[in-house]
């Protein structure tokens, strides 16, 4: 009898894991600002002038310079700030950097280019884990578990800095 209830036991546990959300809670300091270094390929949130966590991170495929256009697979230089969630992700879970600002958007009229747009901090694709290091068409990308500790931490309108 006694390995009968261990294996039911068992069983309400495994399929009770298999229910744990994706959407975690966080009740730590507030992040006040999140800063990227692009070279280091490090990220930072930080509380004021203290960073609460760190992550490494993926950049796109072209990770030199200042993203001018729509496709060219960089990452934006400059400030910007969270904007948007999106829990549906096709990598697990994204906040959206509101680039382009209105001085990209000058720079790319000059230019007579489109200056691309929908660069999120996400998670993971199965994709992914086939490629390199540095394999987004522009965004920041992080663990799937990264993610959700991110997702939770970090509000809409959070300043955001990202640097060379």
């Amino acid at each position: 009898m006694t390995t009968l209830r261990l294996i039911t036991a068992l069983a309400v546990v495994l399929s009770l894991s298999g229910c744990a959300s994706k959407f975690r809670t966080y009740n730590g300091p507030e992040v006040t600002r999140v800063v990227i270094h692009k070279e280091a390929r490090k990220m930072y949130l930080l509380h004021h002038d203290r960073a609460l966590e760190s992550y490494d991170i993926g950049l796109g495929f072209a990770p030199e310079g200042h993203k001018g256009k729509s496709g060219d697979g960089r990452t934006p230089e400059g400030h910007y700030y969270i904007d948007r969630r999106n829990p549906e992700s096709s990598f697990h879970l994204s906040i959206g950097i509101s680039y382009p600002n209105a001085r990209d958007i000058e720079v790319a009229r000059r230019l007579g280019v489109d200056p691309g747009g929908d660069i999120f901090i996400h998670g993971e694709s199965p994709l992914s884990l086939l490629r390199g290091p540095d394999w987004t068409w522009g965004c920041i990308a992080v663990t799937n578990d990264e993610m959700e500790e991110i997702y939770a931490m970090v509000r809409d309108g959070t300043p955001i800095t990202i640097y060379p």
